[in-house]
């Protein structure tokens, strides 16, 4: 696995370690991630079948809810069908290359989905805030720059993390206690004293991160006083409802990412630290689908549509 040096090792592959010592946990995982991860591919692909082919799904939030699926499909991509594959095949090692690309692909398509709703806040704050010049504001060419900037961020945080996190010497045991590789997993496998550049760069990402929570809050105070100052009780529900879906997403999906990081992190297994990995990784892009979709009635026409049916347009 390592060529020895002075005190640290080249590696060349690491172990995926998390569900191994729990003989339960083996028998249940396999069905369970994969019809989690075949739920969230079809609800995903659903949507952007949907908002690319019905013309009542054209407007600049559809288009973003566009590109959200397509970041939830890669997202948990990255990560489920690798352990599967180790879990079928009982082999349990990834490369050094593996591992890095892994954790850049994650965390370039969190960085790409957190800076997403970031975007899509501000949509719901132009319409609600400022419907006049909403399709002013919200062209085509706008939300395109809006989303290329979105993709563009999420690349430069992935790439900013994965070079922090595999500037360090690995002192080892090689053996990652998670279903994939992760910035703290793989961090506690480094020699003594060499994480400080990468805790530098998560604690800049984390300023800048609260920095954009911020501009969130303030689009939603806004969006707040708006919808209160609607004169009908009808008209406040339904202004209000577009944004409870988006605003649902944005809760679960930082409520799974902060619980995760600041959870314990340690060089041996634990359930805990397992439990929060899979909902930072797998419940987000499971659950997105249907809290856009659920109490949608353009998504459920376009939908009806397709089966050739009506039968959703009453539920």
């Amino acid at each position: 696995m390592t060529e020895k040096l002075t005190n640290a090792t080249i590696v060349t592959e690491f172990l995926l370690m998390g569900f191994t010592d729990n003989q339960v946990l083996q028998g249940l995982y396999v069905p369970f991630f994969f019809l989690i991860y075949l739920t969230a591919l079809m609800g995903n692909l659903l949507i952007i079948i949907l908002t690319t082919t019905d013309w009542r799904l054209q407007s600049p939030m559809y288009f973003f809810l566009k590109n959200l699926s397509l970041i939830d499909i890669c997202y948990i991509s990255v990560t489920v069908p690798k352990s599967i594959i180790n879990t079928l095949t009982k082999s349990h090692s990834i490369s050094f290359l593996g591992c890095a690309s892994q954790i850049f692909l994650f965390i370039f398509l969190a960085g790409t989905e957190y800076a997403l709703l970031i975007v899509m806040s501000y949509d719901r704050y132009a319409a609600i805030c400022h419907p006049l010049y909403y399709e002013t504001v919200m062209n085509r060419g706008t939300c395109l720059q809006m989303v290329t900037a979105a993709w563009a961020s999420g690349c430069v945080y992935g790439s900013i993390h994965v070079a922090g996190t595999f500037s360090v010497h690995f002192c080892g045991p090689y053996i990652v206690h998670q279903f994939f590789c992760d910035i703290p997993s793989v961090l506690t496998l480094a020699c003594s004293g060499e994480q400080i550049l990468e805790y530098a760069f998560v604690i800049a990402s984390f300023t800048f991160a609260f920095v954009c929570f911020l501009f969130l809050i303030a689009s939603y105070v806004y969006i707040f006083s708006a919808v209160l100052k609607i004169q009908s009780a009808q008209g406040r529900f339904k202004t209000f409802s577009t944004c409870v879906p988006h605003l649902t997403v944005v809760i679960l999906f930082l409520f799974s990412g902060i619980a995760n990081y600041l959870g314990t992190n340690s060089k041996s297994a634990s359930s805990l630290n397992l439990f929060m990995s899979v909902l930072y990784s797998v419940l987000p892009p499971s659950l997105n689908p249907l809290i856009y979709s659920l109490r949608n009635k353009d998504m459920k026409a376009a939908l009806g549509k397709i089966l050739g049916g009506k039968l959703l347009l009453n539920v």
